[in-house]
């Protein structure tokens, strides 16, 4: 890996070789971006894996919510087997209750579930009732790789200083900062101390579209 990391989001075998192509140094795979981000198909991280050698970061996510029931959390059990047992690297998962606050027991049942594997705390550290409360429960869990975040609900665009007061806190080379990221933020994200990068929308024309190779390489370079 070069200065930074850039991890971009990837539907299918097209996204995924074209991210390496442009210089990605992972995957975030995922399905239906209309629901921002489900649980792909195994088949579709078996494909990517055949083509790329790119680490992959597996959504488990079974709908558009960040709550957890007893069963989806089993059905998100089964599904982490199947996906490692396809060339998954890692998993991005993390739920939230009904008040708004980190559902520990959710998030450690699946953390348990994919170990040893690494994993990512994904964006619903931007919804909680108590944003500080949510990371000192996310920063203390095992495994975790990064968090995804934006600093707001909104996107970057409304997180700079959320973001800048965490790096200041010392979460800096935990964050990954994504949703809503565009060019004109990365100057200020690389002062704070960000070192993680994820794009999606950045790197494509709309969600209809692939990845471009093109604008991979752009991001590589903005970044480093």
């Amino acid at each position: 890996m070069t200065g930074s990391l850039l991890e971009v989001i990837t539907l299918n075998v097209r996204d995924a070789v074209a991210a390496e192509a442009g210089g990605a140094d992972r995957l975030e795979v995922v399905a239906d971006m209309a629901s921002d981000g489900l649980t792909p198909a195994a088949e579709t991280v078996a494909a990517i894996a055949k083509e790329s050698a790119l680490p992959q970061m597996v959504m488990l996510r079974g709908e558009a919510s960040f709550l957890a029931t007893p069963e989806s959390l089993k059905a998100l059990s089964r599904e982490a087997r199947a996906l490692a047992d396809a060339g998954a690297a890692g998993f991005v998962f993390g739920f939230l209750d009904q008040a708004g606050a980190v559902d520990l027991a959710a998030t450690e049942a699946l953390i348990h579930a994919v170990a040893p594997l690494p994993w990512t705390f994904h964006r619903a550290v931007d919804h909680a009732a108590d944003t500080q409360a949510s990371w000192r429960a996310v920063r203390l869990l095992p495994n975790l790789a990064t968090v995804l975040t934006a600093g707001a609900p909104g996107g970057i665009g409304y997180g700079l200083s959320a973001i800048k007061t965490r790096c200041e806190a010392g979460d800096g080379p935990l964050i990954m900062a994504g949703g809503g990221l565009r060019p004109r933020y990365v100057r200020t994200l690389l002062e704070y101390g960000v070192r993680a990068f994820h794009v999606g929308s950045a790197v494509r024309a709309s969600w209809l579209d692939p990845v471009e190779v093109r604008r991979v390489r752009e991001w590589r370079a903005m970044i480093d």
